[in-house]
C-alpha cells in the first residue's frame, strides 16, 4: 500500500493483487464449516460402508456449491445486507418466517450434534466426562461470539481453518488404492442398493446446507460495516471488479478445501475401514476409534483433534447464521461487528441456539436419529431458499446493474434441480 497526492490530499491507493489473507475470508471460512464434525460423520460412513465408490459426488457438487455460495455472496456485498435481509425487502414477512424457523430448528439440532461429538472427541483423547466437553466447549462458542472483537474473531475462525489439514496428514498413515480411487473420483457408480442412494443424498444435503447461504451472505455484509473505505455495490459501483475478484477466488479455494478435505475423509475410511469390513459407522467418533487398530494411534488422534477443530469453527456459524436469519427477518439490529449492548436481541439468539444445542445432548434423544430430521429439514428448506436465492439474484430492483450473468446463472439453477434431486431420493429411500 502506498500514498500519492491528489488534490492537495493523501490518498491510499491499493495494491492491485491483494495479499492471500485479505482474500480469503467468508468464502474460506463457509467451505471450512462446511466440513462439521456431523458432515465428518457422513463422509466416514461412506468411505466405511461403501469404500471409493462415492468420491465422484464430490466432484459433481464442487461447481454446484461455488455458484450458490457466489450468488450468496455477491448478495451481500451489492446490497449490503444479508440474504434474509434481501428476502425481507422483496416478500412479505410471512416468507421470511416459513424460511428461517426450520432453519433455526435444524441449525440447534446439528450444532447439538457437532458438541456432542467434541465432547466425545475430547473424551477420546484425555479421558474424562464427555457431557463437561460439551458444556465447555459450547460455552467457548459463544464467549468467542459476544465478547470478541469482530475482526479479531474472524482471524480466529480463519486459522480454525487450519483444523482441516488434521484430515490431509492422515492420508500419509494410510495405504491407498490408487487404482480404485482413480476410477470411484472419475467414474460415477450407479448401484441398486437403496442404502447406496441414501448415501449420495446425505452427501448432497451435507454440502449444500441453507446455513452456509446466510452465513456468507452476511459475513459479506458484516466486513462492508467493518470496513469504511467500501460500500454496498449498489451504492459505490465503481468497485465491483475488485469485490468480484475477491468473492470468485475466495469462494472458489473456500470449496475446493471443503471437498477436498471431505475427500480425504472418504478415502481414509475406505482405505482403512472399508478394506478390514468394517463399515457400520455411527458418527465421526466412532470412525476415529475404528481407525486406530488399522491405521494407528496418530491416525486416531488427528481424527479426533480434527473433530474438535472444526466444531469450534462450525458450531459458531451454525448460530450465528440462525441469529442472522432471525434477526433480518424480524427487522432486528444484527451482526457481529456491534457490542452486545447495541444488538440484544441478536446476540442473545445466538447464545440460546448454542445452549438448546448443548442440552438436546442431556437428553435420551438418539443423536443419529436427531442428525437424520436435521437433515431431512435442510433438504426441504433448501429448494425454496435456493430458488429464493436466484430470484433475488436476478431482481434488477435489488441488485441493478449487478445481477447475475448467464453462466452463474445456469449453475445456480443446475444447483436448485440437483438439491431438489436429493429431496426426492431422501424421501424415496426414507419411505421405500
Amino acid at each position: 500500500m502506498s500514498n500519492e497526492q491528489v488534490g492537495g490530499r493523501s490518498a491510499v491507493v491499493e495494491p492491485s493483487k491483494p495479499r492471500i489473507l485479505e482474500i480469503l475470508g467468508p468464502g474460506l471460512v463457509t467451505g471450512a464449516s462446511d466440513d462439521d464434525p456431523s458432515g465428518i460423520a457422513t463422509y466416514s460412513q461412506a468411505g466405511a460402508q461403501f469404500g471409493y465408490v462415492a468420491s465422484w459426488t464430490l466432484i459433481l457438487t464442487y461447481p454446484l456449491m461455488v455458484a450458490v455460495q457466489m450468488i450468496s455472496a455477491r448478495i451481500g456485498r451489492t446490497t449490503g445486507r444479508g440474504l434474509a435481509g434481501s428476502m425481507a425487502q422483496c416478500y412479505p414477512r410471512w416468507v421470511g418466517a416459513i424460511i428461517t424457523i426450520p432453519l433455526m430448528i435444524a441449525n440447534i439440532i446439528n450444532l447439538g450434534a457437532d458438541l456432542g461429538a467434541m465432547g466425545d472427541a475430547a473424551h477420546l483423547l484425555v479421558n474424562g466426562n464427555a457431557l463437561i466437553y460439551v458444556g465447555a466447549f459450547g460455552g467457548i462458542c459463544i464467549l468467542l461470539q459476544v465478547f470478541l472483537k469482530y475482526k479479531r474473531y474472524v482471524a480466529v475462525l480463519k486459522w480454525l481453518s487450519l483444523a482441516l489439514l488434521s484430515y490431509i496428514a492422515a492420508l500419509f498413515v494410510v495405504h491407498i488404492d490408487w487404482s480404485a480411487f482413480t476410477r470411484g473420483l472419475l467414474l460415477p457408480t450407479f448401484k441398486t442398493d437403496p442404502n447406496y442412494w441414501s448415501m449420495i443424498v446425505a452427501i448432497f444435503g451435507t454440502t449444500i446446507s441453507p446455513y452456509l447461504f446466510f452465513w456468507q451472505a452476511s459475513q459479506e455484509a458484516e466486513d462492508l460495516k467493518e470496513n469504511p473505505r467500501e460500500e454496498a455495490l449498489v451504492e459505490h459501483p465503481h468497485e465491483a471488479g475488485r469485490a468480484n475478484t475477491r468473492i470468485t477466488l475466495d469462494t472458489l479455494i473456500g470449496m475446493a478445501a471443503s471437498n477436498i478435505v471431505a475427500l480425504a475423509i472418504i478415502t481414509t475410511t475406505a482405505a482403512t475401514l472399508n478394506k478390514a469390513g468394517t463399515t457400520n459407522i455411527q458418527s465421526s467418533v466412532d470412525a476415529a476409534k475404528a481407525i486406530e487398530p488399522l491405521a494407528g494411534h496418530f491416525a486416531e488422534i488427528i481424527f479426533a483433534m480434527g473433530i474438535i477443530g472444526t466444531g469450534l469453527l462450525a458450531v459458531p456459524v451454525l448460530a450465528g447464521s440462525a441469529a442472522y436469519a432471525v434477526g433480518e427477518v424480524a427487522r432486528w439490529k444484527v451482526g457481529l461487528s456491534h457490542e452486545p449492548s447495541e444488538a440484544k436481541a441478536f446476540y442473545a439468539t445466538v447464545g440460546v441456539a448454542t445452549v438448546v444445542g448443548m442440552l438436546l445432548n442431556f437428553t435420551p434423544v438418539s443423536p443419529m436419529k436427531a442428525l437424520f430430521w436435521s437433515a431431512v429439514i435442510n433438504g426441504v428448506v433448501a429448494v425454496p431458499v435456493m430458488v429464493i436465492l436466484m430470484l433475488i439474484a436476478s431482481n434488477r430492483k435489488v441488485m441493478k446493474q449487478f445481477v447475475i450473468g448467464k453462466g452463474l446463472s445456469i449453475l445456480g439453477w443446475a444447483s436448485c434441480l440437483a438439491m431438489f434431486a436429493a429431496v426426492v431420493g431422501m424421501a424415496v429411500t426414507a419411505f421405500f
